[in-house]
């Protein structure tokens, strides 16, 4: 089962490090990482997307996460909490004049924007959840994908949340 887990860190060298070697430390392979400076440049936030059969093990490795130096707050989003995750992703695709109009409109329908045209490829971003983004690759491979570049996950929970 795939987990996203978020942690707001303290922006210092080794921080990411400290973080990615502790999933993998203990035998889990981070499926996404993503990072990068909040609203306030004195920290980052991390969110990683793992596959885990074992509950008992992830909740030891959150616990642990959640005790190293630089980690400010950890949380773990599943499906017992409301929160929304987006992953951007730019792809270049095989286009010509015989095929552009339909990958424009297959594009128009996903809320996808195409960044750059050239007379033998066209390069999209579009971003979403992970079921629109499975969509949109199951209608535009066929096309011929060239070249792919993901983001990873990136998710925060819904609502407002007093500070205490």
């Amino acid at each position: 089962m795939r987990h996203t887990i978020s942690a707001l860190v303290e922006n210092k060298f080794g921080v990411l490090a400290r973080v990615a070697g502790m999933f993998s430390g203990r035998g889990f392979n981070i499926d996404t990482l993503n990072v990068g400076p909040t609203h306030d440049p004195l920290y980052s936030r991390i969110t990683i997307t793992v596959l885990a059969e074992d509950e008992t093990q992830l909740d030891q490795a959150i616990k642990q996460l959640d005790k190293l130096v630089n980690v400010i707050e950890v949380t773990h989003f599943d499906s017992s909490k409301s929160f929304v995750a987006r992953e951007l992703v730019m792809l270049k695709l095989k286009a010509d004049a015989s095929n552009r109009s339909e990958i424009i409109e297959i594009a128009d329908i996903f809320r996808a924007k195409i960044v750059d045209v050239s007379p033998d490829s066209i390069v999209i971003e579009v971003t979403g959840n992970a079921n629109k983004l499975r969509a949109f690759f199951e209608l535009i491979k066929p096309f011929g994908i060239v070249e792919m570049a993901r983001t990873g996950m990136v998710a925060l929970p819904r609502g407002y949340k007093a500070e205490d």
